[in-house]
């Protein structure tokens, strides 16, 4: 105790020889008296058994919860390897429906994963390589059980840009070692993300903005591979901007070759036979499995159709083949070697890296939520990130380029009736007997055949025309931000796109933040009505409308509910709201309360508080010239209007529903609103009431501005005023008793008293009762603080809410910030309780 006294001396002392004023909480200094707060009489000595003063979060105890403890140590760290909370479990059934999927979904992406690594400028087995290692790798660390990672569309191609702009910087560097590096960096960054838990940064991507981002790069790789699909011979440069590339392939029409016969019907075979198993699926429902399988295998079945003609046309004639052909493809994993990490090379696309990560991420995370949330599952995002992480980690070591999660194969994987991320393995195990048991048999696939795979694949991530209406109906400001993002991406690039609908997303978000607009809030009574009955408190019915004639049940009925006065909710405007309380004015915040908006809240509550109250003393300038630049008053020769019906201005409250957090900003303007309403009402002074306040850290930042307790005058300090808390029962049931005294408050409130002119009545009939005599303003001050004292501690001591012997009840929030409240209504009684609408005697 004496080591604690010790510190306690010292950090005064010190705090004084810094200026640093400790007590900055209490407006009237340390040497005030604690009775006229109001606080200190319940907080002490009356009903200590159900008293509470909330206590104030500290530094040491915020990291004491932001510092794991050794337990959650160990969770952190088997929660980095999933699997083993279902490894254990695994049974037959579930690996017959991963041997299903992962067959299925094998088939499919060897043909893809080719095809995809001619769009990152790379040979063919590459693709293969990523595919083999992003699903062999994933399942370790996965908390998706439909996702399948490899090569994808739209990562292929930016790497495919990528390693084109460093061939161009360093022309001796191969291909597949910068998309290495790439890869190697990607991942490292990916996962650093993942391990220190950042997943929630995809959040700040909206579903406009992946779209646009789908959509544009669908249809720029559409566009590229019109020129293989054709056959054109004539050079058309495919990695420019997308517009770009529609006329230059427009003018080179006349260079098509055979190799259009190829690649146009091999699209069209692909989209004949997936509209034909819907449509039998339709038609049979008892036999849609078997369709779907029909239809998943399709890509499968068009590769080897057609490899069979090429390789009945080309058989003898390999080296001057009638039409394009993908060539040789080496056997094994031929080029497996630790990565090179060339710093030049990184410094080349280290501009591009944050376009990278973006896209690695976005469509990922946005298809295994998906995912989840239709198979009744949540992912992880951290962790996703690490899984896809350590996929780009280790898979350059045998020849990978980057991959994530691909839509069309985890779609497959899905529907295949995939159990378990052990899937994977299976799909693994496909692609490596294609790696070893296949390439003779690649050599004769069509390049245009191949184009038209990958037109078809990529044509399903094009946003269509019914998801775009629907984001109109929903929000019309996010299908502007959808075709921004895709125009944006048509004339210029993937990259500058990613980045223009992310910017303009943000802009908007801000600017809604900014323009936050509060609502001023009226008092509506309501009625819960069961078709022709009215439902009271307990569940009874009563009769509706003249039938009813006891007032007692009409107000054991109704409860009052806050809206908006101007109805911008949407309630009906045929109900008339009412004012709360003359003077009173209740004032919601909509979209938090930190520094972006701050002005715009406290500009327009003020500006409306000006318009519907009079100035406490109109004869406050006596002079012309005593007046401020901004209230002249009126004209020459005309007199000020002295019969204003307009109330003044009694308090002000805030509901805090939807604020969290403040900052030093907020609260800054929120004091300087206070000095201007209290020189607008002086020398009255405003009282501030606090509603719906869910953060025991704005708590501590409004207290420490002055808020929560009564504000005193320049004169006389605090007036006298009513305290009102909430209570409740320890047991949690409703209490009786506590609605009487619930019952008396509002009688109270019904005639309420002028506190501030009567407080000399009052006090003169306390001093006649207590036989107390007076001579001095120091007497009567201390006098009025004893009285006060002992009122409220008869008030306390009679309560029917804390005196009741059958049930216990406590304070639901605490009692030493009285003007805190637990919801609007008790924040409304509290005010009205300390109105008044008599100018004092100054």
């Amino acid at each position: 105790m004496s080591d604690e006294g010790s510190a306690n001396k010292l950090g005064r002392l010190l705090a004084k020889g810094l200026g640093i004023k400790v007590a900055y909480r209490d407006p009237l200094g340390a040497s005030a008296d604690p009775v006229t707060r109001g606080e200190s009489t319940f907080s002490v000595g009356t009903v200590d058994t159900y008293s509470y003063n909330e206590p104030e979060p500290t530094t040491l105890e915020w990291l004491h919860e932001i510092t794991p403890t050794g337990q959650q140590v160990l969770h952190y760290i088997i929660s980095l390897f999933p699997f083993l909370q279902w490894i254990g479990r695994y049974n037959v059934q579930w690996l017959l429906g991963d041997l299903v999927a992962g067959i299925t979904v094998g088939a499919v992406v060897v043909p893809q994963g080719m095809a995809y690594a001619k769009l990152a400028a790379l040979p063919v087995e590459f693709g293969l390589y990523s595919s083999f290692m992003g699903v062999l790798l994933y399942w370790f660390f996965a908390t998706s059980k439909d996702i399948t990672i490899g090569p994808v569309a739209v990562m292929s191609t930016l790497t495919g840009t990528i390693v084109l702009d460093v061939a161009e910087k360093f022309p001796d560097v191969p291909a597949h070692e910068v998309a290495s590096t790439l890869a190697v960096i990607l991942g490292g960054i990916v996962c650093f993300l993942g391990l220190v838990r950042l997943g929630f940064i995809v959040d700040f991507i909206p579903l406009p903005a992946i779209s646009a981002f789908m959509t544009g790069s669908a249809i720029n790789i559409c566009v590229g591979q019109v020129t293989t699909l054709l056959g054109q011979t004539t050079k058309v440069n495919t990695r420019g901007a997308t517009y770009r590339t529609v006329i230059d392939t427009l003018k080179a029409l006349p260079s098509s070759s055979l190799d259009a016969a190829m690649g146009i019907t091999a699209c069209a075979m692909l989209y004949i036979i997936r509209s034909a198993c819907t449509y039998a699926a339709k038609k049979q429902p008892h036999r849609a499995k078997t369709w779907f399988f029909i239809s998943t295998l399709r890509t499968v079945f068009v590769i080897l159709f057609y490899t069979m003609i090429s390789a009945a046309v080309n058989l003898h004639r390999k080296d001057h083949p009638a039409f394009g052909l993908l060539g040789h493809v080496p056997r094994g994993f031929q080029h497996a070697a630790v990565p090179k990490m060339n710093a030049d090379v990184i410094g080349a696309f280290a501009g591009q890296l944050p376009a990278a990560v973006i896209v690695l991420l976005i469509e990922h995370i946005a298809i295994s939520k998906s995912f989840g949330r239709v198979n009744n599952y949540t992912i992880n995002p951290s962790q996703e990130f690490v899984a896809i992480g350590v996929s780009n980690l280790l898979g350059p070591f045998l020849g990978a380029y980057p991959a994530t999660g691909s839509f069309s194969r985890t779609a497959i994987k899905s529907k295949a009736g995939v159990r378990t991320p052990l899937a994977g393995v299976i799909t693994a195990v496909v692609v490596l007997l294609a790696i070893y048991a296949l390439p003779a048999l690649f050599f004769y696939i069509p390049r245009a055949s191949l184009a038209g795979v990958i037109i078809h694949a990529v044509g399903d991530l094009i946003t269509p025309p019914n998801t775009v209406y629907q984001f109109w109906r929903v929000a019309p400001l996010d299908v502007i931000i959808f075709f921004i993002g895709v125009i944006v991406t048509i004339f210029t690039s993937i990259e500058i796109g990613i980045y223009c609908t992310m910017v303009v997303s943000l802009a908007v978000l801000l600017f809604r933040l900014a323009k936050a607009q509060g609502q001023f809030l009226g008092k509506v009574k309501v009625h819960s009505v069961v078709g022709d009955h009215l439902l009271d408190g307990d569940g009874k019915y009563g009769s509706l409308g003249a039938n009813r004639t006891s007032s007692n049940d009409e107000d054991h009925a109704h409860r009052s509910i806050f809206l908006p006065v101007n109805h911008a909710d949407g309630s009906n405007p045929d109900i008339e709201i009412e004012q709360p309380h003359p003077g009173i004015f209740i004032y919601r915040f909509s979209e938090g309360f930190n520094y972006p908006n701050a002005n715009h809240y406290t500009d327009y509550l003020v500006q409306t508080i000006f318009q519907h109250t009079r100035r406490t003393n109109p004869a406050a300038f006596r002079k012309p010239g005593d007046r401020p630049w901004n209230d002249p008053g009126p004209r020459r020769g005309q007199e000020e209007e002295s019969q204003d019906s307009r109330p003044l201005l009694q308090a002000v409250i805030l509901d805090f529903s939807s604020v969290n957090n403040v900052d030093v900003t907020s609260i800054q303007n929120l004091i300087d609103v206070r000095n201007q309403l209290d020189l607008y009402a002086s020398p009255r002074s405003v009282q501030w009431h606090f509603a719906h306040i869910n953060n025991r850290w704005t708590k501590r930042a409004l207290s420490a501005a002055g808020f929560g307790f009564p504000t005193p005058t320049s004169s006389n300090g605090f007036h006298r005023w009513k305290p009102i808390f909430s209570v409740a029962e320890i047991e949690g049931s409703s209490s009786a008793a506590a609605h009487a005294e619930m019952m008396n408050n509002q009688r109270e409130l019904q005639y309420p008293k002028d506190v501030e002119s009567g407080q000399k009545e009052q006090l003169a009939t306390e001093i006649e009762r207590h036989g107390i005599e007076t001579s001095s303003t120091e007497e009567g001050s201390a006098t009025t603080h004893s009285i006060h004292e002992d009122k409220l501690s008869r008030d306390l001591t009679t309560s029917k809410a804390y005196n009741n012997t059958r049930r216990k009840v406590a304070i639901v929030q605490g009692m030493n910030r009285p003007f805190f409240h637990i919801d609007l209504t008790s924040a409304l009684q509290s005010a009205v309780a300390n109105s008044s609408n008599e100018i004092p005697h100054v």
